[in-house]
């Protein structure tokens, strides 16, 4: 159950792939407004195929994506951030010979954000103090973690109901992706965001998830409250080390 009601999210028996070589088969989840959803299961899961799916990268082969009661299957990636969806990428994919402030300014170019897009920068800068010490320096000298929280502000600058998330916490240390989750949290409190996290490190995403699908080898085998997740003995042996 979401935290404010309704679904925003619903991926019905999806299939999707790379060509001939399936990588998804049937995979069904949801996501309520307001909900941290995670995601988790082992590299080569298929984890990157579902959202790539649902960002529109790749087009899925069957099944249904709707966002917000519409029929998205088929939307190109850009398109949808006019929707209210928004995607982090692996690695973030700034534009390294761009500043900090271009690359914020570029995800504020959504119709739903863009006359907004100055001030939405000033609070992008508010949250992300480092962004605002960082406006004018080029994203490719900044830090493994400063880009990722510059990728998520850059995101977040479209006003979007649904962030996708995917491993944020790719190269960074333990410290810094600890903080990178602690923003994620702080910004889906803050704007009542919906987010779709998918993530390796599974102790963590499940550490601030209200609810979390597990993927292996492209498909559910479990699904519930993260904190019932999180404790159970077989996930804690298989994906948590424990």
């Amino acid at each position: 159950m979401s935290p404010n009601g309704g679904t925003l999210l619903k991926v019905e028996n999806l299939d999707a792939g790379y060509g001939v070589v399936p990588v998804l088969r049937g995979v069904t989840l949801e996501a309520g407004r307001g909900e941290i959803i995670a995601v988790v299961g082992a590299n080569g899961a298929g984890k990157t195929t579902l959202m790539s799916a649902i960002g529109g990268l790749i087009t899925p082969t069957g099944g249904k994506i709707f966002f917000n009661g519409q029929d998205i299957t088929a939307m190109p990636a850009h398109a949808k951030p006019d929707l209210g969806l928004a995607m982090v990428p692996e690695g973030g994919r700034l534009f390294p010979f761009m500043t900090v402030r271009e690359n914020l300014e570029l995800g504020g170019y959504a119709r739903r954000a863009r006359t907004t897009s100055a001030a939405r920068i000033d609070e992008m800068m508010e949250l992300f103090p480092i962004l605002g010490e960082r406006r004018d320096q080029l994203a490719g000298k900044l830090s493994g973690g400063e880009r990722q929280m510059c990728a998520i502000a850059r995101a977040a600058m479209s006003r979007p109901s649904l962030l996708l998330l995917d491993e944020p916490s790719v190269g960074l240390s333990p410290l810094m992706a600890e903080r990178v989750f602690d923003i994620v949290r702080e910004l889906a409190v803050r704007e009542g965001l919906t987010v779709l996290l998918v993530e390796q490190k599974v102790a963590e995403a499940l550490e601030i998830a209200s609810r979390a699908y597990v993927l292996d080898h492209g498909h559910i085998v479990r699904s519930g409250p993260a904190n019932v997740l999180s404790a159970d003995k077989a996930i804690q042996e298989t994906y948590m080390g424990l």
